[in-house]
């Protein structure tokens, strides 16, 4: 049996006056798509749990968003969903009419609790690789003056030299920068990344 929660309630009611017919329905489409889903609110805006976030709602000033946790694992909203900048799979919904009719929207939710059901993940969006930090001369001309740091610095990963550059280049003052400095070439000449101190043994 669902559960709903009186703060969605309230923040339906709260909401403006284009909005609340848009979330009622919403809403309500859910509880019968999915009988065992339970409201919560999270950050702020309500959301529907069925083995983990279902989908959520929220209404804005102008505008409500409406859309699923595992939108993109969904062939349901196949030729439905909109792709502008607002949250959620459809846009910016104004009017009940921005909405596709109740039989589509019941089909979207469960085939959103079937994937919840069977524990089907989502694919984790493909991690952008940073671009590599120029070395700042200072610390370019300091490496030269030590051969074993450069040979280590040299050597090091894309991520192991950013630490550092990053770790020198924050430094706040000319004094702190070069006690940052005289530190890393002690490290490096080590044989040893930023943070060794942390890594396991």
């Amino acid at each position: 049996m669902g559960k709903k929660d009186p703060r969605v309630d309230a923040y339906i009611d709260k909401s403006a006056g284009f909005a609340r017919p848009i979330l009622i329905k919403l809403r309500r489409l859910i509880h019968v798509g999915c009988s065992d889903v339970e409201e919560t609110m999270k950050w702020q805006f309500p959301h529907f749990m069925y083995h983990g976030i279902l989908c959520s709602m929220a209404a804005f000033r102008e505008h409500c968003s409406f859309g699923f946790w595992k939108g993109r694992l969904m062939k349901t909203l196949q030729g439905h969903a909109k792709s502008d900048k607002a949250m959620g799979q459809y846009g910016r919904i104004t009017r009940l009419d921005d909405l596709p009719s109740d039989k589509v929207l019941l089909e979207q939710v469960k085939e959103a609790a079937r994937l919840n059901a069977e524990g089907v993940k989502s694919p984790k969006a493909p991690a952008k690789p940073k671009k590599p930090l120029p070395n700042p001369p200072y610390f370019g001309l300091a490496l030269k003056k030590n051969a074993k740091a450069l040979a280590t610095f040299e050597i090091s990963s894309p991520s192991h030299k950013r630490e550092y550059i990053e770790w020198i280049s924050e430094s706040k003052t000319a004094a702190t920068r070069e006690r940052r400095i005289a530190t890393a070439l002690e490290w490096l000449a080590e044989g040893k990344s930023r943070n060794w101190k942390y890594e396991r043994k």
